[in-house]
Parts: structure tokens; C-alpha cells; sequence
């Protein structure tokens, strides 16, 4: 194993769905960067975030803790300035911890700011020692580097007549009261050049950073890209990688069955009017797939650079590389676009672990979670604990010496009120605040998530078992609520 000394590169998308890759499977999508590290590491294939939602799942990233006990459970709160984080503890182990792109732990509409760069003492806070922020792919509302770059180009008006032509009007990033021009599915291309599209550039921005590194300490890097989240307009010349084939399509598209699923329902509902399920046709879902999947192949192009940038300067055999993403994306299934819902291309998300000089290419199926992922970043660094961390070291399954972790019984999942208890056999969605349950789905029998047993008298037994097992006692601790959810309310 390397030495605990080793630098570390994070590197976190937004909204990538985990099947999406090609080592997770599917051939259709061009990932060969990502691919290349899974030759080289271990590809984990069953991580579900702990909320499908940005920052309920970022701040259990940051806090190693389960969205019940930290209370961001919508994007409308933040987790407290000075909390205890990984990145506390990676600075107390020596690490210069630096943020390049998004990070999306903090509301910053509720801040007042020109810039920002205004802001990085938010960021200072929670463990970072040197802050480039931007945000959003559909940053305006305040400055940052990326609008900056833009401007330079002579490319602004032309992005934010884009942004405002096809979404988000009135949007105040609040996660409240967006209303759209166009359907969630359109996919019209981003009237940029390659170079200069927001993941693109967000790449080159990573590598320039590693190229310049000049400090005496081992580095953690988290470069946070703010795709492939929607709007789906990746340029047409990144569309036009996918032009000679097809891309891979949802292996199902029956919408839901409200029926015996509670004020779920509400959530269910408000998502299937979001997406524009009623004009979403196989043509509409190919072709938002195809500019997804456009966007992850940008993505996978600068993860190439960040990989290149290493090797340059003689850093790649003394470097850890984690690739993930915040959350999933639901890309068609059900008839639905877009997370917060519990289904599993919204909680499932990538995660490939390659560490200093690779190793032999495992693939774990077992059971994670998302907060694992920190826990095992401090573990690398020979870190401290973080108080109250639910979080479980993955070292074992890349130390070819070493003993595999115990083994997950269940990963939950949780936004909105409403949670997920995922075990190797069962899902069981459930209402937090009224404990009902809502959905059970048999994930062997029924992959795709179509047939909800809840209220089948031959699953009443399992209902309540899981309820008996896991559900009541993880929601013994009442989850923190520091404002009303629209769907439970």
C-alpha cells in the first residue's frame, strides 16, 4: 500500500447516475478515462448517496452522517459554519485541502455577495484551506470565475441567453418556485465551444492547479464539476461524438402507481409534472440521454487531464483518485428526469477508488454508502476521527493484505421526509415523520423498481420485518426538521 502521505484527488460530479459508465456496463456511454481507472483500482457497484438531492447528499459527504442527524434534508438549509468535517480532519493530519469547482454546501442566494470569492470563508470553515469555488451550470445570479472566463471570451451574453432561454426562469437557487420555458427533457445544445463549456473548463482549471502545486504539504483535491446536472446542453460537438451510434435507453419507463403510498405520493406527483412526463416520449428520453451522455464523455475527457497533469509532474504513483458524484439522475426511468425521488438511478451513484500505482481491477458489490467515502479518505491520511462519523473505511477491499470490511445489512437514503432502507433483497420506502410505509420493492425479482408489494398481504411479513430491523430503530433518533417539507407538512 502507498505511503499515508500520498496525495489525494477527489472528484465529484453532479448528477451522474451510477449505471452510466462504461465499466459499470454500458457500453453505449464513452467513459474510457473513468474505465481506465477501474482497470487500475476498484469499482464499487452498489454506493446509494445518503439524499438524492445536492446538498442534503453533499452535507453528509462533508459531515460522514446520516441526513436524519444533520438535518439538511432539502436544498433550503445548510450545514453550520465550524461543523465537524473529514476536511478537519485531513488538515489536522497535515493535508493542504483545496476546492476547485462546485460545492454546494451552503445556500448562497442567502448571503449577500457580488462575487463568490466573497464567500470562501464559508468554505474556510468546514476544512478548506484554499477555496476555488464557481457553482452551478446555471450560474448568473452572483459572479464567479467561470461567468468571469466568459466574459473574457465575449461568451456571456450568449450563455445567459441560453440559461434563460430554456429554464430556470426566476429560479433563485433556493430550490423554490422554478418555473421553466421549456420541458425539463429538451436537450438543446449549449451555443458554446468546447473548450469553453462549464465541465471543460472546470477540467483544465484542475490540471493548471495540479501543474502549479508548489507546497511542501501532500494535497487533497476536490474538484467538484457541476455537470452532467440538467439543463442537458453539452455543445454539438461533444453531442456529435454519439452521432454513428445509439445511446442506452431506460430499461423501463411505466410511471408510478400512487395508489397505498401515502403522502409519497405528493412527491412522486410533484416530480412527474416537473419532468413533463405527459410529452416525454422515447425520442425525447433518447434525446436527453444523448447530451447526458455527451456531458459525462466531457467530464471523462477532463478527468484524462487531471490524470495527464499528475503523470507530468510525477505525482500519479503517489496519488489516490476517487471519482463519484453527488447523487444519481432518473434519465427516463419511470417516465421521470431529474432526483429526490427514492427510486434507485436517483440514489445510485459511481464510485471508482484508484490508489498510488494501481492495482489489480476488483469490482465490490457489496453494499455502501456514500459517507464511506470520506471515512475512507481520512483513512488514507491517517486522519482522525470525526465526532459522530457513521462512516466505514473501504481500505480493505483495495489492500490486497488487508481484511474486508464488514459487510452493510442495509444503506438508507433519505430527502424530503420520506426514506429508502436498500438491502441485497428488498427496498422499502418509507414516510419518516408518519413511519408508514410506502413503497417495497423486491430488487431481485424486480431490478427495475415496476411492482410495489407494499401493500401485497404475501410481503406483509417482510414489510414488517424491515420496519422491526431497520426502520424503526434508525428513526428512534427523531430526524432534525429545521423547516417544513412541502410533502409531509
Amino acid at each position: 500500500m502507498a505511503a499515508r502521505s500520498s496525495n489525494i484527488v477527489l472528484i465529484m460530479s453532479d448528477q451522474h447516475r451510477g449505471d452510466m459508465l462504461g465499466c459499470a456496463g454500458d457500453l453505449a456511454v464513452l467513459t474510457p478515462n473513468l474505465d481506465a481507472l477501474a482497470t487500475t483500482g476498484v469499482h464499487f457497484s452498489q454506493v446509494s448517496c445518503q439524499g438524492p438531492l445536492c446538498m442534503p447528499a453533499r452535507a453528509s459527504f462533508l459531515t460522514e452522517r446520516y441526513v436524519r442527524d444533520h438535518g439538511v434534508y432539502t436544498n433550503w438549509a445548510e450545514v453550520p459554519a465550524g461543523a465537524p468535517t473529514y476536511l478537519h480532519a485531513l488538515r489536522e493530519a497535515g493535508y493542504h485541502t483545496t476546492l476547485i469547482g462546485k460545492a454546494h454546501l451552503y445556500r448562497d442566494e442567502a448571503h449577500a455577495a457580488g462575487h463568490v470569492n466573497e464567500l470562501a470563508d464559508r468554505l474556510v470553515a468546514l476544512g478548506f484551506a484554499e477555496v476555488h469555488e464557481t457553482g452551478d451550470k446555471f450560474s448568473g445570479k452572483v459572479g464567479n470565475a467561470y461567468l468571469d472566463h466568459l466574459r473574457e471570451r465575449g461568451l456571456f451574453d450568449a450563455y445567459t441567453r441560453h440559461i434563460t432561454d430554456r429554464s430556470y426562469q426566476g429560479e433563485n437557487e433556493s430550490g423554490r418556485g422554478a418555473t421553466k420555458r421549456v420541458p425539463m427533457w429538451d436537450s438543446t445544445p449549449m451555443p458554446l465551444p468546447l473548450d469553453s463549456y462549464i465541465d471543460a473548463w472546470h477540467g483544465e482549471r484542475a490540471a493548471q492547479w495540479i501543474a502549479d502545486y508548489d507546497r511542501d504539504e501532500p494535497f487533497f483535491t476536490f474538484v467538484g464539476f457541476p455537470g452532467p446536472h440538467d439543463p442537458w446542453d453539452a455543445p454539438q460537438q461533444a453531442v456529435e461524438r454519439y452521432a454513428d451510434g445509439d445511446v442506452s435507453m431506460p430499461g423501463s419507463t411505466q410511471r408510478p402507481d400512487l395508489d397505498n403510498t401515502g403522502r409519497y405520493a405528493r412527491l412522486l406527483s410533484a416530480f412527474l409534472n416537473l419532468s413533463d412526463t405527459a410529452t416525454m416520449t422515447p425520442e425525447a428520453i433518447r434525446g436527453m440521454r444523448r447530451a447526458y451522455s455527451a456531458d459525462i464523455s466531457v467530464i471523462d475527457d477532463a478527468v484524462g487531464r487531471i490524470v495527464a497533469a499528475l503523470d507530468d509532474r510525477g505525482l500519479l504513483d503517489d496519488t489516490w483518485i476517487i471519482y463519484t458524484s453527488d447523487h444519481g439522475e432518473m434519465g427516463g426511468n419511470h417516465g421521470m428526469m431529474s432526483k429526490c425521488v427514492l427510486y434507485q438511478p436517483a440514489v445510485h451513484v459511481p464510485l471508482i477508488i484508484r490508489p498510488p500505482r494501481g492495482i489489480t481491477a476488483r469490482r465490490v458489490d457489496a453494499l455502501v454508502e456514500h459517507i464511506d467515502v470520506p471515512a475512507t479518505v481520512r483513512a488514507i491520511a491517517d486522519g482522525p476521527d470525526v465526532a459522530l462519523s457513521d462512516g466505514r473505511s473501504l481500505l480493505g477491499y483495495l489492500d490486497a493484505d488487508g481484511t474486508e470490511p464488514s459487510r452493510r445489512a442495509v444503506s438508507v437514503s433519505e430527502n424530503w421526509g420520506f426514506a429508502a432502507f436498500i438491502t441485497e433483497q428488498n427496498k422499502l420506502v418509507v414516510d419518516e415523520d408518519a413511519l408508514a410505509p410506502c413503497q417495497l420493492f423486491d430488487r431481485q425479482a424486480d431490478p427495475l423498481e415496476d411492482h410495489n408489494l407494499v401493500a401485497d398481504p404475501e410481503a406483509k411479513h417482510v414489510v414488517d420485518e424491515l420496519m422491526e430491523t431497520y426502520v424503526r430503530p434508525f428513526l428512534a433518533t427523531a430526524p432534525k426538521r429545521p423547516h417544513a417539507s412541502p410533502f409531509t407538512g
